[in-house]
């Protein structure tokens, strides 16, 4: 296996979903970047992967970042995953990478499951093309002028939204886009308790409220009729 950065796409919840060649890297791999050890272990356990893990998260990537590149100088294969999809899709990994093509080492991925592209298929609103606009920031000033940005987009606008988080979207969503503004709701996609959603936000508001809800979601606006 030639020394260089592998990116490898992993389940998004179902670990039946990994590929043949991500399997073969990560056993041929001399080392596994993980953002969680544990959670990578899941998975290495269930396919019995022996590779040793190391942790890459967004609290220490810098760091990594150096010490990758400088053991792929040296020789070694390194493979790097996240908890769940493609490292660097609003997951830790984006720094790695471009460290390493910086620094000229060689790079290539190992594709695999992805939440937005799963969402946006299940949804049939991606005809067209969509925007990816990732997870919006914590605090309301934040959040209100992300949203007021994609207000006008004659695309589709994809968020990631964590469970506990889910009603304020929605309910924010329903202020600065709308009340009628058409969404898709995907949760726990490739689970056994997956759950798809589609309606206005009072619609899909009332679907949730009151449910300890788990399992990270990914909210689709429609684009204004």
């Amino acid at each position: 296996m030639d020394a260089g950065l592998y990116i490898v796409g992993t389940p998004i919840g179902n670990l039946g979903d990994i590929s043949f060649r991500a399997l073969e890297t990560l056993k041929e791999a001399d080392l596994i970047m993980a953002e969680d050890t544990r959670h990578t272990r899941r998975l290495t356990n269930r396919y019995e992967i022996t590779t040793h893990l190391m942790s890459c998260h967004k609290f220490n990537e810098v760091q990594r970042a150096e010490q990758i590149v400088e053991r792929i100088q040296n020789g070694e294969a390194i493979a790097m995953v996240t908890d769940s999809g493609m490292p660097g899709i609003s997951d830790p990994g984006a720094r790695v990478v471009a460290l390493c093509r910086e620094t000229g080492v060689m790079v290539t991925s190992i594709p695999g499951p992805a939440a937005v592209t799963t969402a946006v298929a299940l949804s049939g609103l991606g005809e067209k093309g969509f925007i990816f606009a990732g997870f919006l920031p914590h605090k309301s000033g934040g959040r209100k002028r992300d949203l007021l940005k994609w207000m006008e987009a004659d695309l589709p606008v994809v968020f990631y939204e964590s469970p506990h988080r889910l009603i304020k979207l929605l309910n924010e969503i329903e202020e600065h886009l709308g009340a009628d503004r058409s969404l898709f709701v995907g949760r726990e996609l490739t689970k056994k308790f997956e759950e798809l959603s589609a309606g206005n936000p009072t619609e899909i508001r009332a679907q949730y409220e009151g449910r300890n809800v788990k399992g990270e979601c990914v909210v689709i606006v429609k684009p204004a009729s």
